[in-house]
């Protein structure tokens, strides 16, 4: 665990439900300006929540243009587009409506309007220089967090890779959670950001980044998210799991935005890259995987998790209560319904060498609590790809 660190929280948080309708009074009060690009999806149009931001920003007479082209891992080419179109209409706000693959495209279209770089020039961390336009966040899923984080991953197009772009600039200034905005969210897409959600608290609390601040923000996460997942799952409109797992995700979010990830997400982002898997999905797939590959080298942080979860009783020893855990995030995802490695399209064991030098690669991988390899990797796709129910 890291003992130096830093914690800088630059994003104003609003958490109630019902907080939609408030949206344009919010906004008015913070921000400075009166023309708004909304960025978001085609589902979350047509699923009314757009039109419940579109008329509150309205009522207090701001001037509004959408941009609903945003894909699940999100392009480069994309986020151009919205780019363009903010300096068209010279926005002064950026608003994003949806899940991480919106909020991430807004964060990157709020870089580029006034820049003329590619977004692959601002790869990495503290890469950007001066103001980017200001993003309000309001997510509709409980599972990324990146209404609170300072990073964006969209996939370059010409490469085929995914980018990490972080900085501190690229936090909203403002999020808007209401968990209200879930409840129509159908079971399969609640399970998997639920289980995203679940691996940043889970990462945040077990890597290399770690620090007092983000620990306490995880555990709280993993104590939220995990007994609420599964009847979110199972019942969508129980208002209180779901306001549980979007505190949880809230709170993920802010843990591994101020430690780091590890090698889910390593594995997840190559997979994504590849075969334009939904990053929430890839996330789920791999948790149980790799939490048994790290579980081993730091039983007693993973035995704290098992402890949250309720699954450490009687005093187990620490390496007993890290196997209880493994086995129950196997059943968890089970139990959820989260797809198997093997299920998926594309899906091709000669890509498995190539997806292993991807997540070897990646900036995250030196957080994970146990060195891993290329050739960990390669093991870790093939033990994936093999499991059965």
């Amino acid at each position: 665990m890291t003992m130096n660190f830093g914690f800088h929280l630059p994003t104003r948080i609003e958490f109630a439900a019902g907080l939609l309708s408030q949206t344009g009074k919010l906004i008015s009060r913070i921000f400075a300006g009166n023309k708004v690009l909304v960025v978001t999806d085609r589902g979350i149009q047509n699923s009314g929540i757009c039109d419940q931001v579109v008329c509150s920003l309205k009522e207090q007479a701001f001037d509004i243009t959408v941009f609903d082209r945003v894909e699940p891992n999100p392009k480069d080419r994309d986020c151009e587009a919205g780019s363009k179109l903010a300096r068209q209409i010279s926005a002064d706000i950026i608003v994003a409506v949806g899940g991480g693959s919106v909020i991430d495209s807004a964060k990157a279209i709020a870089l580029l309007k006034t820049r003329e770089k590619p977004l692959s020039s601002y790869t990495g961390s503290g890469k950007i220089t001066g103001k980017i336009t200001a993003i309000a966040a309001i997510p509709t899923t409980a599972g990324t967090g990146s209404e609170v984080t300072r990073s964006a991953v969209i996939t370059d197009t010409k490469r085929n890779v995914k980018m990490t772009i972080k900085d501190v600039l690229l936090a909203p200034k403002l999020a808007l959670v209401d968990p209200e905005t879930t409840c129509s969210l159908p079971a399969e897409l609640t399970a998997s950001t639920g289980m995203d959600a679940l691996v940043h608290a889970v990462e945040a609390y077990t890597c290399k980044k770690a620090n007092p601040l983000s620990d306490a923000l995880a555990l709280a996460a993993v104590e939220k998210i995990y007994p609420a997942l599964p009847v979110a799952v199972r019942d969508g409109s129980n208002k209180l799991a779901r306001n549980d797992l979007m505190n949880g995700s809230l709170m993920a979010g802010l843990a591994f935005s101020h430690a780091d990830v590890g090698s889910v997400h390593c594995m997840a982002e190559a997979v994504g890259s590849l075969y334009d898997t939904p990053h929430g999905v890839a996330n789920s797939m791999f948790l149980p995987v790799v939490t048994a590959f790290n579980a081993g080298h730091d039983p007693e942080r993973h035995a704290r998790i098992a402890s949250i979860c309720g699954l450490a009783a009687n005093k187990l020893d620490p390496k007993k209560a890290s196997e209880n855990l493994v086995e129950q995030l196997d059943r968890l995802s089970n139990e959820i319904s989260i797809p198997h490695f093997s299920e998926l399209d594309r899906v091709n064991p000669a890509d498995f060498e190539y997806l292993a030098e991807i997540s070897a690669a990646n900036g995250s991988t030196p957080s994970n609590c146990r060195p891993v390899t290329k050739n960990d990797y390669l093991r870790l796709f093939k033990d994936c790809y093999n499991r059965r129910r």
